[in-house]
């Protein structure tokens, strides 16, 4: 079976055809379309069996060169494995998330289990071929250096009434409870375009705010109250952004959304820690250098959805997505007390 037809039954499946027309469709029989799905499809994101044109072809590709290698790793003996690990880094998951969630979602398959190490050697070891060589550009390489952000104080001024984030509770820091949000800005070429960014403290949950027209005060304010209005009120405490002018709304917004709003310190990005690793990631999305007006709310939700659905290390491996369930699920009992 080639590709192509493997990218056919993807689409046709995708849309709820039954086996019996994919097979017509393809020139097989049924049966043959039944295996290529049981073959061919894994579990990413919303956690439910998908078949992957891409996936099955590795699969196939492993089969027929079976025994060809003379050096063989875990990953060469177990194909299952490959399209795994295949699939998640092209779903743009770091081979440490990968590690970490394959011992999850396979508790009682060790030999689903492969240390990240071994990932990055299959990726970057001549010789090995494995893993596809193209797929080590999804990795989150290549970046340089961090540096203090808008040193020229473009940003920045003094913003009437603001409360310091001094004043802010003291259970906001250890992130017990949902609903505690810090906010940022990441902008584009020479500032001149911008995404805002809201992650929620407790499970690292991501909001992206689209600002076409612009990351002016009035821009931002409307765009925060229509993304956070669709919030459930328990998820609405505290706001948490730096000095920055495109705040100067700040009553407004926290009349509107009724949470409290506190500011950083002037260069303290520390003290948005979550929001500042959240946007070391979005910019594998979103270029500096690029023009970040061009992005449509589609685009903004899907990378959203990628980064909440990628496993975390500090959350054991589960997903911002799975947490933040979980707290509104079976939330702390002093949370519902404080919401709101």
């Amino acid at each position: 079976m080639t590709l192509a037809q493997r990218e056919e039954i993807a689409i046709m499946h995708a849309v709820g055809a039954s086996n019996a027309e994919i097979a017509r469709a393809i020139g097989v029989h049924r049966s043959t379309i039944g295996r290529e799905l049981a073959r061919g499809s894994t579990v990413i994101e919303d956690r439910r069996p998908r078949y992957r044109a891409s996936m099955a072809q590795t699969r196939a590709e492993w089969r027929a060169a079976k025994g060809g290698r003379s050096q063989q790793t875990k990953l060469s003996q177990h194909p299952d494995l490959v399209a795994e690990v295949q699939a998640r880094l092209e779903a743009e998951h770091s081979p440490e998330e990968i590690a970490g969630r394959l011992r999850k979602d396979f508790p009682d398959r060790p030999e689903m289990w492969v240390s990240h190490e071994t990932i990055y050697k299959e990726l970057y070891v001549q010789g090995r071929g494995t893993l596809r060589r193209d797929l080590h550009q999804r990795l989150r390489t290549g970046r340089a250096l961090r540096k203090t952000r808008r040193s020229t104080g473009e940003r920045r001024g003094r913003i009437a009434g603001m409360v310091n984030i001094a004043e802010r509770p003291a259970e906001v820091e250890d992130r017990a409870v949902p609903g505690d949000w810090e906010g940022d800005l990441i902008t584009g070429a020479s500032n001149k375009s911008a995404i805002g960014t809201l992650v929620e403290r407790s499970s690292g949950f991501v909001m992206l705010l689209h600002l076409p027209e612009g990351h002016g005060a009035d821009a931002v304010a409307e765009a925060m109250i229509e993304a956070m209005s669709r919030l459930p009120e328990v998820l609405r405490r505290t706001l948490t952004w730096d000095q920055g002018v495109e705040m100067t709304n700040h009553v407004q917004i926290a009349a509107a959304l009724d949470l409290d709003i506190y500011f950083c310190d002037p260069h303290s990005p520390w003290q948005r820690g979550t929001n500042e690793n959240t946007n070391g990631l979005l910019r594998q999305y979103f270029p500096k250098s690029s023009d970040l007006s061009i992005y449509a709310p589609d685009y903004l939700d899907h990378v959203a959805r990628k980064l909440n659905n990628r496993p975390r290390k500090r959350h054991d491996w589960d997903t911002p997505a799975e947490v933040l369930d979980r707290l509104l699920s079976h939330p702390p009992k002093h949370g519902v007390a404080d919401a709101g």
